[in-house]
């Protein structure tokens, strides 16, 4: 599940690692025990193995990614920011064909959750000693999104913010970023959007000023959230991963972009990108009512996924429409992304074996993957609803 650069070149040298290995072991062993009582699909009941070319694949379609949205003609306005985005999530399938760049979240939840997981395991391969790395990464990767917007400033308090956090299911994740944060000398809560307030100086929550604000939300554009929104604007607060940062990379039509050949060269992009994206970004079009018969005709053929959907929300395999929902999608804001399939893997559930679906999630932050850990699910989409679903380690086979 873990990238063994992670955390190479971020030594921890002024903690005292065996007394923090030990604190993180028991405190997360506890926490996971009771979590997956209360969340029976959260964590799958297996480990999940790929293969290293599978892997660099999967890295080459996100630097080629990386190199594209950096181009000066991806973005018709440019970036005025210069925080990149806390855990992106690239999501593949990975089948015959290869590894397939399903989407690309820039509120990708999990991390701390999977990093839970790895830390649940025993033995040398996942040792405590590798989380205290990546909780190290994880704090490191949030102190350098703010010092590249506030420079030598100290980080003093984080909001991580979604709405009504406390009904949402991966709750629990809230939880344990707070307490890592808290581990690391800052002040964090968990709160709904609702509960800050602007004031003169900043943004507040309650008679707490907020210097970053986790965003959690999938209003990605902030405007049901005015006073973060204006706090957003104004540069009172810094929220990331930020509205920003969806348009130029979460925003489903630019899968159409990324799939486009011609597009890509028109933009600038280099031989090397285009060939890589162009194996690893399955086709993805924009629906248009005009072209209503052609798409009914090939609907098998393709995923229709709205723009600005989130967590598979209103997303529909074509062989799977009925009249009435295709009727919507023409209608609505959608993309239709060509089937790749999912990988699958058997689990021995019952006296007959279960087939499960899967899909592989890399945690990325400035172009480097830091996490990577599989979903396990039936059905069209992962749902965590799947007996013997949910999150799964991930082993690279050598």
């Amino acid at each position: 599940m873990q990238n063994k650069e992670l955390g190479s070149n971020m030594p921890v040298s002024e903690i005292n690692r065996s007394a923090l290995e030990l604190s993180i072991r028991q405190q997360s062993s506890k926490f996971y025990s009771s979590l997956s009582a209360r969340h029976a699909h959260l964590f799958a009941d297996v480990q999940l193995e790929i293969s290293a070319k599978q892997l660099a694949q999967m890295k080459a379609v996100i630097a080629a990614v990386e190199r594209v949205v950096a181009l000066p003609l991806w973005s018709s306005e440019p970036s005025c920011e210069k925080s990149k985005g806390v855990f992106f999530g690239y999501d593949f399938h990975l089948n015959d064909s290869g590894a397939n760049l399903i989407e690309i979240n820039t509120n990708a939840g999990g991390a701390f959750l999977n990093a839970l997981l790895l830390n649940s395991q025993q033995g040398e391969e996942f040792s405590a000693a590798v989380v205290v790395d990546f909780e190290y990464s994880i704090v490191e990767m949030f102190r350098n999104e703010w010092r590249l917007e506030r420079g030598d400033v100290p980080l003093t308090t984080i909001a991580i913010i979604d709405e009504q956090p406390d009904e949402q299911y991966l709750y629990p994740e809230f939880v344990l970023a707070q307490a890592l944060f808290e581990r690391n000398g800052m002040r964090a809560f968990i709160a709904d959007p609702s509960e800050l307030s602007v004031q003169a100086d900043g943004l507040y929550l309650a008679q707490h000023k907020i210097d970053l604000v986790y965003n959690r939300l999938t209003d990605f554009s902030l405007e049901s959230h005015p006073s973060l929104l204006n706090a957003y604007r104004s540069n009172q607060v810094l929220v990331t991963p930020s509205p920003q940062a969806y348009t130029r990379y979460a925003d489903k039509r630019n899968l159409v972009r990324l799939s486009d050949a011609d597009l890509l060269a028109t933009l600038g992009a280099d031989e090397e990108s285009i060939r890589v994206l162009q194996k690893g970004v399955p086709q993805t079009r924009l629906i248009s009512e005009a072209d209503a018969e052609l798409w009914w005709n090939e609907r098998k053929q393709w995923f229709f996924k709205p723009v600005s959907g989130y967590g598979a929300k209103g997303a529909y395999r074509g062989d799977k429409l009925t009249k009435r929902v295709f009727a919507e999608i023409l209608s609505g804001d959608y993309v239709a992304q060509r089937l790749a399939a999912p990988g699958e893997c058997s689990m021995a559930e019952t006296s007959e074996p279960v087939t499960l679906k899967y899909d592989v999630r890399c945690y990325v932050y400035d172009g480097q993957v830091q996490l990577f850990a599989a979903r396990l699910y039936q059905g069209q989409t992962t749902n965590f609803r799947t007996s013997g679903g949910g999150f799964a380690l991930l082993r690279v086979k050598v």
